[in-house]
């Protein structure tokens, strides 16, 4: 997809391209031309270099001739040694404009040094008089020397005199071009620009076009965009859009026409649930019978049955409460044990039940109907299918900042993958069973638990098959969130 962010950069390595062919094209004439400059710099700088050295060899010849010493003789052979090098790099030189110049040059070089070691060679042998006439010999070679690189250097200037004005001719060459290549790319520019504009606004027109047309109510519009860019995904989403909007209009006219429908069936359902509550049972009704019975059972002398009913009504009454509100870990407690109390009734000496509590811990809110339900499962699991019977132990104390709350049975226990499923609440294990149940499943107790808390690992399931499970719930001591 060409999106307009890869013309953008399209443009800008044009742009970038440009300016550098003019970059390496500058670059190479000024290079060029700056070789030039310092070659010829360079004959100047050693034709000048040579009638100095001269100098100083004479100057030095005539502190060896007025005081010699070791110093003085060291100091002439360095200059004498720079002579000579200085007269190679010369020879370099020559060209065909200064070639019979050049070579006099150096021969007056030769004859400076030659004069020099002649004196050098009559002083050993004490004629000073020939040694000082050999320095004069020198002295003049110097002066000619010095008048000879004038005369060299005022050739090279004659000779390089075309080349100066080339130079400048080319300069003036090099402003046209730069002003061609600046209209160049001018146009260049201009011409992409207008292509890339045409290539967004186009599109953006049409898109706005078929907006108004949506804004109309016309939905049946079909919106076609033919460009390949971010603009025609917009205008692809648009029509989707277009489209979901179209349905949704259809689906809530089906919608209305269906609830018109329906709303006859209400009247009808309405009618039936009023006499369906007629012929319910008033809890209350239900509460003060079973009370009569009991009384009239202790009445009766029937302790024990008294009781059953005692705790049975209890627990009606309990799971008629509001389950949404919260309540302490004490009055679940105690619906736990009225019902282990109908159960041993039950199931008589089959069923032991062995409690471990810290009653500081009994404080902490808990959702209503939260351990029952769990007590449930370990009667109807472990209990129930046993001839034997089963243990169930119930235990509560404090771990850091954690009410612990753990209900173990010595069951057939439950398989590995069982116990993943019901611990990611992904399988429910039904309350059921013969006997009193509140139809509250495991599954439902796991998901109040996380919703009441707020965080996942508020239970965990421990089962060893042939040895039994532990349900273990790890409770907040205090609870951020208070339900109301």
């Amino acid at each position: 997809m060409n999106s307009i962010q890869k013309k953008i950069l399209s443009l800008s390595a044009i742009v970038l391209f440009i300016m550098v062919i003019i970059w390496v094209i500058l670059t190479y004439y000024n290079q060029q031309t700056q070789a030039q400059y310092n070659q010829i710099l360079q004959r100047y700088l050693r034709m000048n270099e040579m009638t100095t050295i001269s100098q100083q060899t004479v100057t030095s010849l005539n502190n060896y001739l007025q005081a010699p010493s070791v110093e003085t003789i060291n100091e002439l052979n360095e200059n004498k040694a720079r002579a000579q090098e200085a007269k190679l790099e010369i020879a370099q030189l020559k060209n065909r404009d200064n070639s019979f110049t050049l070579s006099n040059y150096m021969n007056m070089v030769d004859s400076l040094l030659e004069a020099t070691d002649l004196s050098l060679m009559f002083l050993e042998q004490k004629n000073n008089e020939a040694a000082v006439t050999r320095f004069e010999e020198a002295s003049r070679i110097s002066k000619y020397i010095g008048e000879t690189t004038l005369t060299l250097i005022d050739k090279e200037l004659k000779t390089y005199d075309e080349f100066y004005r080339g130079i400048i001719q080319q300069s003036a060459e090099l402003k046209k071009l730069g002003f061609l290549i600046l209209g160049f790319v001018s146009v260049i520019l201009l011409l992409f620009t207008y292509w890339f504009s045409l290539s967004m606004t186009r599109p953006i027109q049409k898109l706005t076009f078929a907006a108004k047309e949506l804004s109309r109510g016309r939905f049946d519009l079909q919106i076609d965009i033919p460009s390949n860019d971010e603009i025609s995904y917009l205008a692809k989403t648009f029509d989707r859009m277009r489209i979901n909007i179209n349905n949704l209009i259809s689906e809530i006219q089906s919608k209305a026409q269906l609830e018109r429908e329906l709303q006859e069936s209400r009247l009808l359902l309405k009618e039936s649930q009023l006499r369906t509550l007629q012929s319910q049972i008033n809890p209350h009704f239900l509460f003060n019978t079973l009370d009569t019975l009991s009384k009239k059972a202790y009445l009766e002398g029937s302790q024990q049955t008294s009781d059953l009913i005692v705790s049975v009504a209890n627990l009606l009454r309990y799971n008629l409460r509001n389950m949404d509100k919260p309540v302490t870990l004490q009055d679940e407690m105690e619906l736990l044990l009225q019902y282990i109390d109908i159960q041993k009734a039950r199931f008589t000496d089959r069923l032991r039940f062995v409690q471990e509590v810290d009653e500081s811990c009994l404080s902490v809110q808990i959702p209503s109907l939260t351990l029952q339900p769990i007590i449930e499962n370990s009667v109807i699991h472990a209990v129930e299918p046993s001839e034997e019977g089963g243990t169930i132990i119930f235990r509560v104390y404090q771990k850091e900042d954690r009410i612990m709350v753990e209900i173990e049975d010595d069951g057939e226990g439950i398989p590995q993958d069982k116990v993943t499923q019901m611990v990611n609440d992904t399988a429910a294990v039904p309350a059921q069973g013969k006997g009193l149940s509140t139809g509250i499943g495991f599954s439902n107790v796991v998901r109040r638990l996380r919703l009441f808390y707020g965080y996942e690992d508020v239970i965990d399931i421990e089962s060893k098959p042939g040895i039994g499970t532990k349900v273990i719930l790890q409770l907040p001591q205090v609870k951020v969130v208070e339900q109301s």
